[in-house]
């Protein structure tokens, strides 16, 4: 059974039309995985005592309705793969009637916090979770290139509040920085991510933008033009069934 935690839609985490934002859909799934790693006796204390920590490598989430305020729902994950210095894990957001709201599928990778490189995952980890099979969902490639026709946007500083427990940028916060080159009424129905360096405090980012009929795709930057993240959002089918969506009134 994969592990699960369940919950309500709180105010803080909604837009302005009362439904989940992308970013607090990743914090459940962030959420999931960390608890279960803490409840698996492997969490971020245990790692921290060894200098290590798993940091991800990239995101790929299929977003097939977003919850609305007060809705009831259940985060879901599990780990389907060790494979040398790789965990490969999967995600899923339920509703009240365990239907799926997202999936997703992750790729994360042990690193050393001394030395920044990665390490072998350790039998002592892997046995810690029960491995559950491979979600059925997209899966799109993990790398991701930058489209050379982007426009470059204006630049902004990496502040404390864009920071998590190993005091670089989370991988949330690149998500919420790209949600401001999105089209007004923008909705993305398939996001993926590729996390290609860290960036710390007071780090500068330079946006470069690219939109075509269906994508639009962010490169959050360096001085130099080189990559902290790539995100590449995919507007939902405008024939899916709308009437999905409404909020049922009590």
């Amino acid at each position: 059974m994969p592990f699960e935690f369940t919950s309500r839609v709180r105010y803080s985490e909604t837009d302005p039309e009362e439904k989940l934002t992308l970013v607090s859909l990743v914090d459940y799934f962030q959420d999931a995985s960390t608890f279960q790693s803490e409840d698996c006796g492997v969490g971020t204390r245990f790692l921290k005592k060894q200098d290590l920590a798993w940091m991800i490598l990239s995101w790929q989430i299929e977003i097939l309705r977003r919850p609305y305020l007060a809705e009831p729902i259940t985060a879901q994950t599990w780990p389907y793969g060790f494979k040398a210095f790789y965990g490969y894990r999967n995600y899923a957001l339920v509703d009240a009637g365990k239907n799926y709201l997202a999936k997703a599928n992750s790729v994360w990778a042990l690193i050393d916090l001394q030395t920044g490189k990665p390490v072998r995952v350790a039998e002592e980890h892997v046995a810690r979770y029960k491995m559950e099979e491979k979600l059925d969902m997209e899966y799109g490639p993990r790398k991701l290139k930058l489209p050379q026709d982007c426009v470059k946007r204006e630049p902004f500083t990496v502040c404390r509040y864009h920071l998590d427990t190993n005091n670089h940028v989370n991988n949330g916060q690149y998500i919420r920085m790209a949600e401001e080159y999105l089209p007004e009424g923008f909705e993305t129905g398939y996001l993926q991510v590729e996390y290609k360096k860290q960036a710390h405090l007071h780090d500068v980012i330079y946006p470069y933008v690219h939109q075509d009929a269906q994508t639009v795709t962010v490169g959050l930057c360096d001085e130099a033009g080189k990559p902290y993240a790539v995100l590449s959002h995919r507007a939902a089918d405008s024939g899916s069934d709308k009437a999905a969506e409404k909020r049922e009134d009590a």
